[in-house]
This record gives C-alpha cells, structure tokens and sequence, in this order.
C-alpha cells in the first residue's frame, strides 16, 4: 500500500464527468453518471482511491431493510435520494484532494462520502490522513470510530474480562481496542473458525459460541443475529453490562430475559455512532472523535489483516449484491478506484 504522502494533481483541474453506485431499489444497485458542479469558494474536489463498505449498514440499505420511521436519522452526510431507492448511501472514502486550498491540494483525505469517482464538499468535510496512515487502510476510520464510540459507552476497567460477541469488522476493531487495555483478559466469540488467527493477531482469545468463557464482566455484541445477541446474555457476569452495537433495521429480535436475566441484574445498553458517547460529548466533536481513529489507523498495519477482499468500482453491484447473500469469508470489502 502506497504511505499517505502527496499524490500529484494537475494546476486547474476540472470536476469532468463522475460515476456513482446507486441502490435503485431493494436487491439492486447500478453505476450511474454524476453531474459534479466546480468548487467555489471554500469548496475541495476530491478524486477517489479507495472506499469501504460497511457492511451491517449497507447491506441493509441494499436490501432495503431501513425501517421507514428511521429514513431521516439514517440518512448519511452526503447521502443522495431517499431510502429505499434510489439512493446514494455510503461513508467510507478516502480520495485525494485535486482543488482546494495550498494546505489540502494533492493531499489524501478521508471523507464520509458515498462511492463515487469525484466530488466536491466543503473543505471541512474532509480530514487529512496522517502521514503513515496508507490511504487503503484509512477505508476502516468510519468502523474504528464506532469501536472507539463504543468503548467509550462501555467505559471497560483495568483488569476486566470481556467478551466480544461477533467477529466481524466491528467487532474484531472493539477487540483490538480493548485488548490494549491493562490487565484486560479479550475473547472473541464467532460462529466462524477463521476469525481465529485474526482475533489472536489482535491480541484477545478467539471460541467458538459453545466454548466461549462465561462471566464476563463487559460483553460488546456485534454479530447482527439476535442469536449472538442471546449468547452475549449468556456470558454475561452478575450486574455486567451487555453493550448491543448490532442495528437490525426492521427485523423484529426476540431475547431470553426469563431464566438468570434478572437475578444476575444485568444492563442491556444500545451504543451508536450517530452521537458522541454521553462521558465525552461535552469535549468532543465527531470531526476530533474521526481524527483519532485515523491516528489509531496510522499506528496499526496488524489492521490490514480487515481487508479482506478487494474489487474494481465498476463490480460495486454485483460486491453489494454477494455481500448481502452472506460472503461470511469477507471482512472489510475495499473498493479501488482507476
């Protein structure tokens, strides 16, 4: 992977014409042209080189799954169109910037922009990747920041044990995270035998959900499925708190909370990115919360072991399409920009 240095940019570029992956209508997305207006004043036109796909969002998007009374707060910062299609949804791209002030010009930067080739937005809306952060690595700051939104609603304590239900690309973010703490004892718990050596290289345990080590005084779910939502209750110690990062849209989830739920007093707390943890929300803004995770990024080439699959933009579709069938082989699906 290329290191975050300067990319060159011609004196004067135009927009020209764009593409973009639209979700047209539940099960189906194209690639579509963009008319991209020039920067004015306080603008930056970005050209991009890599996005991500997050893939509890997204597939849920694609498959058309966002309940209606949450069209408005899920709308994304530069979202086009309106849920359930057409619509433009994306926030994982990292570009480089081709106009713009002196400080940002051949700069790569990070940008919760959907996937497209080209754009123009706000110079605020872009954040300067660190000098070591490799632009194919930065696909993963949007993931990291709700690791670290996470962590922080979890607020886990020197020496706890934690269970972290879900090996995906969340999940495995809040394990490394958390295994970084003193004394903390991580495993990883995953229907899925490879995520073993990742969850090791990340430094927590991995089990399978029948051999996972109950009592845990922090458990983070993060599988998607009500039945890892149902072992995390399992795992969870006396008055431990079961952290839910898993969004189902409109798919209803049914929870043992008969048998021990009560009697070992257990907290059932939801964590979302959309806002600033409660602890940190009077110091922090989302663009200082962002800017964290690409310096965690930058300090983390154990990370690109996320980036499992990579394909061309103009295969969006059918990556969307296969994504949202299973692929439980795939962590982060990157996409590479020409």
């Amino acid at each position: 992977m290329s290191t975050a240095s300067s990319f060159p940019v011609k004196p004067g570029a135009s927009p020209g014409p764009a593409r973009a992956c639209w979700v047209t209508a539940p099960g189906r997305a194209e690639i579509r042209g963009e008319t991209v207006p020039p920067p004015g004043a306080g603008e930056v036109q970005v050209r991009a080189l890599h996005s991500g796909i997050s893939r509890g969002t997204e597939t849920l998007v694609f498959r058309g799954e966002v309940p209606p009374g949450e069209y408005e707060r899920m709308r994304a910062p530069f979202q086009a169109g309106d849920f359930p299609g057409p619509v433009k949804y994306g926030y994982c791209n990292v570009g480089v910037v081709e106009v713009g002030p002196a400080e940002l010009l051949g700069r790569p930067v990070f940008c919760l922009y959907p996937h497209q080739t080209r754009y123009v937005v706000p110079a605020g809306a872009v954040l300067p990747l660190p000098a070591q952060l490799p632009p194919g690595r930065a696909v993963l700051a949007a993931n990291l920041e709700t690791a670290v939104n996470a962590l922080w609603d979890a607020a886990p304590r020197i020496g706890d044990r934690i269970s972290v239900v879900g090996g995906g690309v969340v999940g495995l973010l809040v394990a490394w995270l958390a295994a970084r703490l003193p004394g903390c004892e991580v495993e990883v718990v995953d229907t899925h035998a490879a995520r073993h050596s990742i969850a090791e290289a990340l430094g927590a345990r991995f089990a399978s959900p029948g051999a996972a080590t109950p009592e845990a005084d922090l458990v983070v779910h993060a599988s998607g499925q009500p039945e890892g939502l149902a072992t995390a209750l399992r795992l969870a110690g006396f008055e431990a708190t079961v952290l839910e990062l898993s969004w189902y849209g409109r798919r209803p989830v049914t929870l043992p909370l008969g048998e021990a739920f009560h009697a070992r007093r257990l907290r059932l707390q939801s964590s979302q990115v959309g806002q600033v943890a409660t602890a940190q929300r009077g110091r922090w803004s989302h663009r200082r919360r962002l800017a964290l995770a690409l310096s965690l990024l930058a300090q983390a080439p154990v990370l690109d072991a996320l980036l499992t699959d990579c394909a061309d933009f103009e295969a969006l579709p059918q990556v969307l399409q296969r994504l949202s069938q299973g692929a439980p082989d795939t962590l982060c699906q990157r996409i590479d920009y020409p």
